[in-house]
């Protein structure tokens, strides 16, 4: 099959229907970049390690550099996305429903985002595209179990590993500078800061712009008919675009993400958000290496968990803890059911 770009672009004159469906694919990614990548650099800013402005240019380089490298080195996360749902051989039918999903998902991140509520993005892709499949076969035959059993391996391994190493990296670091000089600690962990945070861009970046490439690689293997559960070999075209929408949108910002992950769920000093940022870091990049879609904002926020439990677990606050579980909890059902009804409408009107 050719990926090349000129035939891509070809197919988008050609065929309306693709044309929307990567365009809200690009629409997703772009509310992604404003509302989850926001997360990375939650801590830098609310210590003040970093002005916002200086933080949000900084993740979007490394959220673009992210896309970029990771999916050279492995795009086993893409390909787990396009492989975790089948929306048969009509491509017609297909790619209505397929853009019936990501409508969807477009509705539930902006709604999410207005409320200043850190959503997984990542779930709500999930959640759309499994509710369009569904709608399309009228059940769950479009859903390829083996590859969606990955997703709740990441549930746990982002909540559990987030928490644990955010945890330990925070205790050892309390360890090892126990009798340094505060004053000049503060300024090692400053710089060690903004270090984690621009590692966290980078994984936010190789996660979450995987996700969407799979999906976008979807669109074109569902417009020429093709088998959706082969390998296919990721095209440095697509990389590029991925990874231009997402810094993108991480350019415009996203203040009130910040302030609800960085400011209000715990009150971090530097060295405390050095351990979130480099614990968050690794989860995802555990993750990544071996193909598990991950929610960029449980592993964030469970790390920011972990450090504040090295004081005391006082330290966390719960109400907004018990928020962000409220939403995660609720995408699932949720954005499938959007995905679901959107699809059922979709595929009645064209």
């Amino acid at each position: 099959m050719d990926l090349s770009f000129e035939h891509f672009w070809a197919q988008l004159i050609q065929n309306p229907l693709l044309l929307i469906a990567v365009a809200l694919t690009l629409g997703v990614i772009l509310v992604n970049g404003w509302t989850d990548a926001p997360n990375a650099i939650a801590t830098c800013v609310v210590t003040r390690c970093m002005p916002v402005r200086a933080a949000i240019l900084m993740a979007a380089v490394f959220n673009f550099l992210g896309v970029l490298i990771m999916s050279m080195v492995n795009a086993t996360v893409a390909e787990t996305i396009t492989k975790m749902v089948d929306f048969g051989t009509d491509s017609h039918e297909a790619i209505v429903a397929l853009s019936a999903a990501l409508f969807a998902i477009v509705v539930w991140a902006t709604l999410a985002w207005f409320f200043g509520i850190p959503t997984s993005e990542s779930h709500a892709l999930i959640a759309g595209l499994t509710g369009g499949a569904i709608a399309l076969h009228g059940s769950l035959d479009g859903v390829n179990g083996s590859e969606w059993v990955k997703v709740i391996y990441g549930m746990v391994i982002s909540v559990m590993l987030g928490f644990g190493l955010g945890w330990l990296v925070c205790k050892l670091i309390v360890l090892i500078f126990r009798r340094a000089n505060r004053v000049k600690t503060e300024r090692l962990f400053q710089a060690a800061q903004i270090f984690g945070a621009a590692c966290m861009s980078f994984m936010h970046g190789a996660q979450d712009g995987q996700k969407f490439m799979g999906v976008i690689l979807l669109s074109i293997l569902l417009a020429n008919g093709q088998n959706t559960s082969v390998s296919v070999a990721m095209p440095v075209w697509l990389m590029l675009l991925c990874s231009i929408v997402m810094g993108l949108g991480t350019s415009i910002g996203g203040k009130k993400i910040i302030k609800s992950v960085g400011m209000d769920m715990v009150k971090l000093e530097k060295y405390q958000g050095f351990s979130a940022d480099i614990a968050a870091s690794l989860c995802l990049f555990f993750s990544s290496t071996f193909g598990i879609p991950v929610s960029t904002t449980h592993a964030k926020t469970t790390a920011i968990m972990g450090v504040g439990a090295v004081k005391r677990i006082s330290a966390i606050n719960f109400s907004v803890v018990k928020e962000m579980v409220l939403t995660w909890v609720l995408t699932f059902p949720g954005c499938g059911l959007i995905g679901f009804i959107m699809a059922k409408i979709f595929m009645a009107v064209f």
